[in-house]
């Protein structure tokens, strides 16, 4: 579909300039631009890439000389990120929309709302509650008395475990499963986990005459809030005895590991092949970056920033930036690193000394 600039900029809240009328449709990267998209240039670092592509108009930086550019037309957006998430949301392709298919299976006793697509070989268990205005893409499986609130979206592949609740607008990506059961094992006598964990390494590790893990079923179930998005080839597992829980507002990436028990607060992120550890309960606006760990039974406060690859070990109080293995505050991290690459040149110098 066609979107001209001036109704581009109408729904970005942003400043139009030049041919308004001009119409693109679609959006692209300035090298690649043809004639009728709307390129994508909005720092001075991709203002020469403009010339080697064809667009005639362009989300630009404030300040721009869009006419010096070359450009017809052009689109002022402040914050740039911002802006490019309205436009995206507004040039996407909307999500087929053809009814149930007869390759469903669907039990009598689930209740199905208004206006639910659900795709082919899909199977929606008994008492299983599918909201209104509600999207269930090709081979799902909603286990029985599983809920899903108005107007989800739940992609190819999406797995959902008996005990899961989803709430509203709640956008699930391919191979997501959701309501597993934890990780959670127990030998008849102390392990040499936890002999290793009392005694910092110190104890003696033998073979305990009964090797054998038994298996701590999960009953609590998932509860995701409202507005959640998770990422490809994630898990969220089951709670033990009460649910593992997913914020209002939360987004997860791909490849994410939420264990059981773990509380999750609102308006998260974490990044991708990130893992949180069982019953760990990690705060409100707390951004988990790539690849970070957090142990078990931790509590991460309100507001915390975890750099990628960071590995946490301990409790974070709210508000802290850290970094690091173990994760250490991220200027003590920094000035550790620092005097890290320092090191051999102190090392040689001493040797000269000596």
């Amino acid at each position: 579909m066609a979107h001209s600039i001036k109704e581009i900029a109408a729904a970005l809240g942003a400043q139009a300039f030049g041919a308004v009328d001009l119409l693109v449709h679609g959006a692209s990267e300035p090298a690649t631009a043809s004639t009728t998209d709307l390129a994508l240039a909005m720092s001075p670092a991709y203002g020469d890439a403009l010339a080697q592509g064809a667009a005639q108009a362009a989300v630009v930086w404030p300040g721009a000389d869009w006419q010096a550019l070359g450009l017809k037309a052009a689109i002022i957006a402040p914050r740039a990120r911002l802006a490019m998430a309205g436009l995206t949301q507004m040039l996407d392709q909307p999500l087929p929309a053809d009814g149930i298919s007869a390759h469903a299976a669907i039990d009598p006793a689930a209740k199905i709302g208004r206006d639910v697509r659900v795709g082919a070989f899909t199977v929606i268990g008994p008492d299983a509650v599918i909201g209104d205005n509600s999207w269930i893409g090709d081979h799902v499986s909603i286990a029985t008395g599983v809920t899903i609130g108005p107007a989800c979206q739940i992609h190819a592949g999406v797995r959902l475990q008996r005990g899961t609740r989803i709430g509203a607008r709640v956008i699930i990506q391919p191979n997501v499963v959701i309501g597993g059961d934890g990780f959670s094992f127990v030998t008849a006598e102390p392990s040499n986990v936890e002999l290793a964990r009392d005694t910092l390494g110190e104890g003696a590790m033998t073979a305990p005459a009964d090797p054998r893990w038994h298996r701590i079923h999960s009953l609590g179930g998932v509860v995701i809030g409202d507005d959640v998005e998770i990422g490809a080839n994630s898990c969220v597992d089951a709670g033990t005895v009460r649910a593992t829980q997913v914020g209002n507002g939360t987004k997860i990436d791909s490849l994410v590991q939420v264990g059981h028990n773990v509380i999750v607060g609102q308006h998260c992120l974490l990044c991708a092949q990130a893992g949180v550890a069982g019953s760990t309960v990690v705060g409100d606006r707390v951004v988990v970056g790539g690849k970070a760990g957090l142990a078990d039974n931790l509590k991460i406060g309100d507001d915390v920033v975890l750099g990628g690859g960071s590995i946490v070990l301990s409790n974070v109080p709210a508000g802290r930036v850290m970094m690091g293995y173990p994760a250490t505050k991220m200027q003590t991290h920094i000035e550790g690193y620092k005097a890290l690459r320092r090191l051999p040149r102190t090392l040689r110098d001493l040797a000269k000394r000596s």
